[in-house]
């Protein structure tokens, strides 16, 4: 991997650098797959999804000005695609948890993290869709309000209503859930 920066590396492919594009897929591909993932619930819509979403970046690059960092733009470029995924799809539940586990976990214990996992997954689904993105883009990966809020078009104070209704909500769902 190079040096450069993520703002130069798009300056480069709006000037039709394939190479300094490859390197910022590199760079981000995994964490737009997770919250796209994490979102839907279904690796290929999540792949389907992170792939388009680069490609609108890719599309954009000759036109991209460094207004805010790369990783802000790209927030807001993965959170608006997975919303219209939502518009036009409701998602699939999945029992399946494609990230690895502990490397050796007892039979029992990967069966009972499995169905946890599917559990909250269930409860994440009956969510609205802009409140479950905001409990995935804060509680799976970290990310501030502020950063939220660029990424998902609100202000910091609406990203912090969203995610008090989504613990309002998901409080007796995950309590029904998980017992």
């Amino acid at each position: 991997m190079s040096e450069r920066d993520d703002e130069d590396l798009m300056r480069a492919a709006g000037k039709g650098d394939a190479a300094a594009f490859g390197e910022i897929v590199s760079r981000h591909q995994a964490w737009a797959w997770r919250v796209a993932w994490r979102f839907t619930g279904d690796a290929a819509e999540a792949e389907d999804l992170v792939q388009d979403a680069f490609l609108k970046v890719f599309e954009a690059a000759p036109r991209y000005r460094a207004i805010a960092s790369f990783r802000t733009y790209l927030h807001r470029v993965v959170t608006r695609r997975c919303l219209d995924w939502h518009r036009k799809k409701r998602p699939l539940l999945s029992d399946r948890i494609p990230e690895p586990t502990d490397p050796a976990p007892q039979p029992d214990a990967a069966a009972q993290l499995r169905d946890r996992e599917r559990r909250i997954r269930s409860a994440l689904d009956e969510l609205p869709a802009d409140q479950r993105l905001a409990v995935v883009l804060r509680y799976y990966e970290g990310l501030d309000a502020s950063t939220m809020a660029t990424a998902m078009g609100r202000t910091p104070k609406a990203v912090e209503r969203l995610l008090a209704r989504a613990r309002k909500a998901l409080r007796p769902r995950l309590q029904t859930h998980l017992g």
